[in-house]
C-alpha cells in the first residue's frame, strides 16, 4: 500500500514537472511581450523628465539640441535632438533648454550635470552675456577633475549656442556668488564663449574670446550683476 502511494506521488511530481517545462517558455514569452508593451518609449521618458519645465501652450514645438556625454566616447559630448515647446524670448528659452539639460538624457550615465543641481535664475545682458545662476549642488556634486568639469561647462555652452543665438558668452554663478572653480579645476571667475560666430568681444569689453567652452578674461568694467551676486567676491571652496 505504501509503495503504491509513493508511486502515485512520484507520478504526480513527474506530471507537474512536465507541465512546468511546457508552460514556462510560454510564460517567459508572455512576460517579455507584456514588458515591451508597457515599457515607455525614450521620448515618453524624456517628456516625463522635462514636464516641470516652464512652457506656454502657444510656444512652437521645435527640435532643440541638447549636449550630453557621447555614448561612444565618455570624454566627448554628443548632440541629441529633443522636441520641446520653446519660447522666442531668449531668457525664457535659455531656462527651458538648460532645465532640459539638467533633467538629463534617458541614460543617466550620459548626463553632464548633477541630478540634484537646479537652475535658480538666468539673465541675458544687453551685450549678449548670459548669466546662469545654479544651486550649490552644481559645485558640490560635479565630480572633481578637468574632464568632468569641462564637460559640464561645455554642455551648458554648446546647448545655449545651439538653441539661443542671442547668448554670446556665459557667466556661471553658484547661488548668486562667483566661485573660484567649479569643483577644483575649471575657473569660474572667467566668462565662457558661447556663440562661436561672434568674432569680436561685445562693445565695452576688453576681454578676448577663446574657443567654445574655454574661459575668457573677465572685463575690468564688469556688467551689472544680477540680484544676489556679490561682484568681486569669490568664496573659497
Amino acid at each position: 500500500m505504501n509503495g503504491s502511494w509513493r508511486n502515485w506521488v512520484l507520478a504526480g511530481l513527474a506530471v507537474a514537472v512536465l507541465i512546468a517545462a511546457i508552460y514556462f517558455p510560454f510564460l517567459k514569452r508572455k512576460v517579455k511581450t507584456t514588458a515591451k508593451i508597457t515599457q515607455p518609449s525614450e521620448e515618453q521618458v524624456r517628456r516625463e523628465l522635462t514636464q516641470t519645465i516652464l512652457q506656454n501652450s502657444s510656444d512652437p514645438i521645435v527640435k532643440a539640441r541638447m549636449f550630453w556625454i557621447s555614448g561612444d566616447d565618455e570624454s566627448a559630448l554628443a548632440g541629441t535632438n529633443v522636441e520641446l515647446a520653446l519660447s522666442k524670448d531668449p531668457v525664457l528659452r535659455s531656462k527651458q533648454v538648460l532645465n532640459t539639460l539638467l533633467a538629463g538624457p534617458v541614460d543617466s550615465d550620459l548626463r553632464t550635470l548633477p541630478a540634484d543641481a537646479a537652475l535658480l535664475a538666468f539673465y541675458v545682458l544687453p551685450d549678449g552675456t548670459g548669466i546662469a545662476d545654479f544651486s550649490e549642488a552644481l559645485a558640490t556634486a560635479t565630480p572633481s577633475g578637468i574632464q568632468s568639469e569641462q564637460l559640464a561647462v561645455d554642455s551648458i555652452a554648446r546647448t545655449l549656442e545651439a538653441n539661443v543665438p542671442q547668448v554670446r558668452r556665459l557667466k556661471i554663478l553658484i547661488h548668486g556668488q562667483e566661485f573660484d572653480t567649479l569643483a577644483g579645476h575649471v575657473d569660474l571667475t572667467q566668462y565662457f564663449i558661447v556663440n562661436t560666430k561672434a568674432a569680436q568681444p561685445p562693445p565695452g569689453s576688453n576681454g578676448s574670446f577663446g574657443s567654445l567652452g574655454s574661459p575668457t578674461k573677465s572685463p575690468t568694467a564688469a556688467s551689472p550683476a544680477p540680484a544676489g551676486a556679490v561682484p568681486g567676491k569669490s568664496p573659497q571652496r
